[in-house]
């Protein structure tokens, strides 16, 4: 009894103390001392001995997440990733890497990178890192090993098909660059196709080289979808590549910071380039600013899906160990005063996520519900608070979409065959289809083909269902050959192949841009 006597009168003390240096009246400042008396508490009493660093982490995390969605803790590690992102560079090898049945094999390997340099070939089976043995190795920390200090090396020793004995590289690391263009190709009739993945340093640089490749396009189609953000600056000028001189991009407002204006500083070198922008569900945040500015300003055709909805501004701040949190700071609003940004309660997430699955807008009559504003140009309505919603709405094509077709996809299999078919028939089919060109015209995906994929399937646990097989058979032939392609060509033949095979949405804007006066231009001068 003397001792919790003798524990409450030294945690009233404390407590005394502690709020004696809070200034009257500072109810943050209360808040505060209160948790560091917890904190105190805890370390000096409690049974066990506490792992501050969880303890803090779970804390932060805790608090950030009563406030706003977007507001969040990243640990060190993820931060890495994220500035590997953002920089448009990281320092490894320049492989890519799949998986065949726990083995690790080189899918591609990027042009002028130290693996080509040293001779590592698409079709390599990593079986050793260093000292460790691969097979040893989570395929999600395979990556970690690769990477490292630029100049540092690592070795690999690999089991090459036709050679007896597995090969050794020791190769020094390098920046390998972070390609933010995944496509970049004249299309039918002469019409440009440019996809940004998401907005990192090298977007603006990327893109203008991709549109000077081109040979400037008179009609280009900007891709977006699936486009997360990432830097402000990036979008900004983006933008104004397809504005003139004083329009306004977009501008932000908040408590705390000074309210902002963006506009384009110069006249953009395709301002009078006929344009159609696609979007869809995951286009969010710069890809959202870009979408609102073209789409204010009447300057081109917005199409696809409703875009995310994510329009708050974070600062980032960093912490000594590497990690940092995100705090929104204020909102953005287009060149007409739409929010981006989607309703959300603080506190509630898991909610804005799941809200966003279950019933994001994607119908005219949904649209038509929302805050109505007028473009710029022809003062035309355009709809806000909840995303950019485009101009002409094309609903997901889940044609061939069945629970067969989505296990398969769980499970990898498609993935894991491809890899298998390329492994084993690289040679030939290089042979055969020297060109990408050719490939795409060319290269059938039969039936064996199909029911090969779905043997892999049943390996993986994917019990065979005939009437979901044959529905889903015309997806799987362009998946199947659009993964051959990448493996064969790079990611812009699998985009020509996905394109030009099952996409609705780019066949669309292929039609408004060959008939402009008829279908695009009625749209935005109605």
């Amino acid at each position: 009894m003397r001792c919790i006597f003798a524990f409450l009168v030294l945690q009233a003390l404390v407590c005394l103390r502690a709020y004696s240096q809070t200034p009257a009246g500072d109810p943050a400042g209360e808040q505060l001392q209160k948790f560091t008396q917890i904190y105190r508490y805890l370390n000096r009493f409690y049974v066990d001995e506490v792992d501050n660093g969880p303890l803090i982490e779970g804390a932060i995390e805790g608090m950030l997440g009563q406030l706003d969605p977007h507001s969040a803790y990243i640990d060190a590690e993820e931060m890495r990733q994220v500035e590997a992102s953002v920089e448009g560079e990281f320092s490894g090898i320049g492989i890519e890497l799949g998986m065949l049945r726990d083995t690790a094999i080189v899918v591609g390997i990027i042009a002028g990178s130290p693996a080509q340099r040293a001779g590592v070939l698409p079709g390599d089976r990593i079986v050793r890192i260093d000292t460790l043995d691969a097979a040893r190795i989570a395929r999600g920390e395979m990556p970690e090993h690769l990477r490292g200090k630029r100049g540092s090396r690592v070795g690999i020793d690999i089991v090459r098909r036709g050679v007896q004995e597995p090969l050794h590289f020791d190769i020094k690391r390098d920046k390998i660059p972070l390609r933010t263009v995944d496509a970049a190709y004249m299309a039918d009739n002469g019409i440009g196709y440019i996809k940004v993945n998401r907005f990192g340093r090298t977007t603006m640089t990327d893109f203008r080289h991709a549109y000077d490749e081109l040979e400037t396009p008179e009609r280009l189609i900007l891709d977006l979808r699936g486009n997360s953000g990432g830097l402000l600056q990036e979008a900004i000028e983006l933008a104004g590549f397809f504005l003139p001189r004083g329009a306004r991009i977009v501008s932000t407002e908040g408590r705390a910071v000074k309210n902002m204006v963006y506009e384009a500083p110069a006249d953009g070198p395709a301002r009078r380039c006929k344009l159609v922008v696609l979007i869809d569900e995951k286009s969010a945040s710069a890809s959202e600013i870009v979408a609102g500015a073209i789409q204010d300003w009447d300057r081109g055709v917005v199409l696809g899906r409703t875009s995310f909805g994510k329009g708050l501004v974070q600062r980032q701040v960093r912490l000594p160990d590497g990690s940092a949190i995100r705090i929104t700071v204020a909102r953005y609003r287009t060149p007409s005063g739409r929010i981006i940004q989607r309703p959300y309660e603080n506190g509630k997430r898991r909610e804005y996520y799941l809200d966003h699955l279950r019933n994001h807008p994607q119908t005219t009559d949904s649209i038509r519900t929302a805050p109505a504003y007028r473009t710029l140009h022809s003062g035309r309505p355009v709809y806000g608070d909840g995303g950019i919603r485009p101009d002409i709405v094309i609903a997901a094509d889940t044609a061939g979409y069945t629970p067969y077709y989505a296990a398969l996809l769980r499970s990898g299999a498609i993935d894991e065959y491809a890899i298998d078919r390329m492994e084993r028939e690289r040679g030939v089919m290089e042979a055969s289809y020297p060109t990408e060109e050719l490939f795409i015209r060319e290269y059938p995906v039969d039936d064996t083909m199909l029911y090969e994929l779905a043997e892999a399937g049943a390996r993986q646990g994917v019990d065979f269902d005939e009437s979901g097989f044959v529905r889903a058979a015309p997806r799987m032939r362009t998946d199947l050959k659009a993964l051959l392609a990448r493996y064969l060509f790079g990611a812009e033949a699998y985009y020509r192949v996905v394109n030009t095979s099952a996409d609705r949405t780019y066949g669309q804007a292929l039609a408004i841009l060959d008939d402009w006066e008829n279908l695009g231009r009625p749209i935005l001068e109605p």
